[in-house]
């Protein structure tokens, strides 16, 4: 008989990484065990060239957009999930073909081999977790020993599975049966069943039943990895309970359990320009807010066992709790920041409330040596980003936040602390901060070591949100009228007008709502006159410094995105 090769192991290759990965994944949801599939994928993002891994963030961004599959942040890291689930199972699928078909000619793997080979795998998979998992790093020796244990089963099976799979039939053709027929004849001398049929039929019957026992251990796997994710409660220190806003001047006054725009009116309350119905909403709720990082799933911090080190260029290193920079009088910034990698009119955006201390008020406690010229910035997940010194001094508004909303950041958005950069895009402004180390010169950052702007500063864009066709006015004087409205940004350099074209008729200025501060986006409306037919509106904006939007359409990368925005509506 023909031993099992490259085909049969893919495919048992894959069934066994499928019971695997769903192994993993209910013992990260039990244990916070690492869930290696996302580990490796993590992985690959920070050691392959920076263009190939652009070139996957444009290609996903895109794909969101073009097919409108919904908000852009949680559909790509949903799309990121599937893709690392893919790899993983490729590389079980290669793996398992491979050892069958080095096998074919030779006796086939031992089980001890085996399982020491699924050791070592587990031992590569250990390791790449220490480089991008805070989980692992925080109980290193278990989660080593775990993964050990669960690829080296993962090994012994594939090994058991060639070995029962190449087994030779449980007797060899003979040339009577002990009633006399003939090998290969039935009773009365038809043609019968011959023993490589029986090896064949018996292969495929193992096959299906391993199939049938993978496929249970991976729903199994899987609906329970999802409950207990459901079930698990959020990092320590997050809640009122554990070192949250309340009593330290984070929520400004109320309740650490509500947040701050429950209990309170946003700054422009009865601003005289009303949103244009359809509008997005002038301040972005806690769980609406964008999220974009370099990680599948957002670290678990531990708020209470959290320190930020500072060291470096100082007289001498020294950490703060989150206690430390509550004492500080409390900074409350109305903040809207954008991705770089934000399309035009995209939903990489959002506008909060954000609390923390004025690095200005930090940087005298932080001992800085006269040489030391910037701060490199250090995440618990290996983002970093380099900020001058001198920046800091020009600007009050640069902060550590630690609060969103009156609340302790969320975990997905940076909890516990993050720094807030004003007039410059998300790409520069690191979450899950844990160490600022003084240096004495300009470095790279990690999105501009992979060919990203060194600046990052945001573009002045105007953006339509809705033609709110069903919403016409009628007040008896002149011909209805079409809300028209959206929003324009540009940073920290505010918005000074707003014009808005229809087909090719003049570009005519619209009504400025008063925005919630100087550093948030701002809401315009125009009322059109209506008329019947296709029309085709187009959006531009000037910031507050007198610069006009730019025009050329650019992509977003390396820069951010630049054009302006049309809408066309028939009506």
């Amino acid at each position: 008989m023909r031993r099992p090769g490259f085909l049969s192991g893919a495919w048992v290759g894959a069934l066994l990484t499928a019971a695997l990965a769903a192994v993993l994944f209910a013992a990260g949801g039990l244990a916070g065990a690492p869930f290696v599939p996302f580990d490796l994928f993590d992985w690959l993002a920070r050691v392959l060239p920076g263009p190939v891994v652009t070139f996957g963030i444009d290609t996903i961004v895109d794909t969101i957009t073009l097919l409108n599959l919904g908000a852009v942040a949680e559909v790509a890291k949903t799309a990121e999930q599937i893709l690392a689930l893919v790899i993983f199972l490729l590389a079980g699928v290669v793996i398992g073909g491979a050892t069958f078909a080095v096998s074919s000619r030779r006796r086939g793997p031992s089980l001890r081999s085996a399982t020491a080979t699924g050791a070592l795998v587990g031992a590569l998979a250990f390791l790449v977790g220490l480089q991008v998992n805070a989980t692992v790093q925080g109980a290193p020796l278990p989660s080593l020993a775990w993964l050990l244990v669960a690829f080296a089963g993962w090994g012994a099976a594939l090994g058991w599975a060639h070995a029962r799979l190449a087994a030779t039939p449980a007797r060899a053709p003979q040339a009577s049966d002990p009633q006399g027929e003939k090998a290969g004849e039935g009773p009365t001398g038809a043609p019968g069943v011959n023993e490589g049929t029986l090896a064949r039929l018996d292969r495929r019957r193992f096959l299906i039943r391993l199939g049938g026992a993978t496929a249970l251990v991976t729903v199994a796997g899987a609906g329970l990895g999802t409950y207990l994710r459901d079930e698990m409660p959020g990092p320590r220190g997050t809640d009122a309970s554990g070192g949250g806003a309340s009593g330290n001047g984070a929520s400004g006054g109320g309740s650490a359990e509500v947040p701050w725009s429950q209990q309170n009116p946003l700054p422009n309350e009865g601003a005289e320009v009303a949103p244009a119905p359809g509008t997005r909403r002038e301040f972005t709720p806690l769980a609406e807010h964008y999220r974009i990082d370099i990680n599948m799933t957002p670290p678990r911090v531990d708020g209470n066992e959290w320190r930020l080190r500072v060291d470096g260029l100082v007289e001498e290193a020294r950490t703060f709790g989150l206690e430390d920079l509550r004492a500080y009088p409390p900074m409350h910034q109305f903040v809207t920041l954008a991705c770089i990698s934000n399309r035009l009119g995209g939903d990489l955006i959002g506008t909060q409330r954000w609390t923390g201390v004025s690095m200005q008020r930090l940087l005298p406690d932080l001992g800085l040596r006269n040489e030391a010229t910037h701060l490199r910035i250090s995440s618990v997940d290996g983002f970093y980003e380099i900020l001058a010194i001198e920046d800091i001094l020009a600007d009050e508004r640069v902060m550590l936040s630690y609060a969103w909303d009156g609340l302790p950041l969320p975990q997905r958005n940076g909890f516990p602390l993050r720094v807030y950069i004003p007039d410059l895009y998300g790409m520069k402004q690191p979450k899950w901060i844990e160490r600022i180390e003084a240096i004495d010169g300009w470095q790279e950052g990690y999105w501009v070591d992979r060919g990203w702007d060194a600046e990052a500063r945001m573009h002045a864009t105007s953006v339509i949100d809705t033609v709110a066709t069903e919403s016409r006015i009628t007040d008896g004087e002149g011909p209805a009228r079409i809300p028209v409205g959206g929003i324009a940004h540009a940073g920290a350099r505010g918005i000074s007008r707003v014009e808005v074209q229809v087909d090719d008729g003049p570009w005519q200025e619209a009504r400025l709502r008063r925005p919630l501060s100087g550093t948030t986006w701002v809401v315009w409306r125009f009322d059109w006159p209506f008329e019947e037919g296709s029309h085709t509106f187009t959006v531009r904006c000037v910031d507050g410094n007198g610069e006009a939007q730019i025009e050329a359409r650019n992509p977003v990368r390396p820069s951010g995105a630049t054009g302006l925005l049309s809408e066309d509506v028939t009506l």
